[in-house]
């Protein structure tokens, strides 16, 4: 099982061979914490974004651009940017901004 953060969910991380049963839920920020605090793999392929979310989770969330296959059991947590595209250079969520955070699971 792999945990992995990401900004986006894409239909090409998923083998499209077969049936895929998809479970997403919405997770407060305690629970993105918790789940974060192990091991996970970071497919933020953006840096300003990398930048607000190690500012807004507290601990470090590299950069890394990477493409991602889910199995099953993977755990995806998704931060989904709200409010348009951050200003270039960000380190912090600016006004107007918010991240909604999501688990995907394949069942």
């Amino acid at each position: 099982m792999s945990v992995i953060l990401s900004n986006a969910f894409s239909l090409q991380m998923l083998n499209l061979q077969g049936k895929s049963n998809i479970e997403v839920e919405p997770l407060t920020f305690d629970e993105v914490r918790r789940i974060l605090s192990k091991d996970f793999v970071s497919a933020i392929g953006h840096q300003d974004t990398a930048n607000v979310l190690s500012d807004l989770l507290g601990f470090d969330v590299p950069c890394n651009r990477i493409n991602v296959h889910l199995t099953q059991n993977d755990v995806l947590v998704v931060a989904q940017l709200v409010g348009g595209r951050l200003p270039e250079g960000s380190t912090k969520l600016p006004d107007g901004f918010a991240f909604q955070f999501v688990k995907v699971t394949i069942n």
